[in-house]
């Protein structure tokens, strides 16, 4: 079956555009939902929120305190990962009570090797980086990663890879996985999955703005 040509708006995102585009500005401003797909998880520190002490210091924070405000204005956060995630990633994850208590949704499938970010429905990227400080080019200059990724509001794309990240993290992948007898919690058993029907794509917001 041929798939009709169409017009969409795609970004290339290299280097600290990772860092710039992703994390502060598409994710930073989310309204609905974010849902991270990666291999590897670690510490990823960003700016201070403007009009903090610590902003006007030129402090960094943990991501974490990032996704504590996008939990409070209501946003839904999936964190779908492979490895374990680093020390210093738990510890300050530990000490964020009501971000795990129901804030930020974490589950493993050591399958996952794709690294996608989808939010709101709205804008997806697609790419090698993983959600670490070095992928997503929080890294100075000569010590973050050789990243590259697409950004794009394609609304295939979109349903597409949402699809496949909401296969995952309901377990549906985990009765036919031929490495199931080596997982560690198959999510099949961890989560009872509702059937596909009950299972809504986030909504997209009616008005989105284009990655240019």
């Amino acid at each position: 079956m041929t798939t009709p040509r169409r017009r969409v708006a795609l970004s290339l995102i290299e280097g600290r555009a990772h860092y710039d585009e992703i994390v502060m500005r598409v994710v930073a401003g989310a309204r609905v939902s974010v849902w991270i797909a990666t291999a590897n998880v670690k510490e990823l520190r960003v700016e201070a929120p403007v009009g903090t002490r610590a902003r006007a210091q030129g402090r960094y924070v943990s991501v974490l305190e990032l996704f504590t405000g996008l939990a409070a204005r209501g946003v839904e956060l999936r964190l779908l990962h492979a490895g374990v995630p680093s020390r210093p990633f738990r510890e300050e994850l530990a000490r964020r009570r009501a971000l795990t208590a129901g804030g930020l949704a974490m589950r493993r499938c050591p399958r996952v090797h794709l690294k996608m970010i989808a939010v709101d429905g709205a804008s997806l990227y697609l790419g090698s980086a993983n959600w670490t400080g070095a992928g997503l080019g929080a890294k100075g200059d000569g010590r973050r990663n050789f990243e590259a990724g697409v950004l794009t509001d394609d609304d295939v794309m979109l349903d597409q890879m949402q699809g496949t990240f909401d296969s995952i993290w309901s377990g549906r992948e985990c009765k036919g996985c031929r490495l199931r007898s080596l997982c560690p919690a198959p999510l099949d058993v961890i989560v009872a999955p509702p059937a596909p029907s009950a299972l809504p794509l986030p909504p997209r917001p009616r008005s989105r703005t284009r990655p240019t």
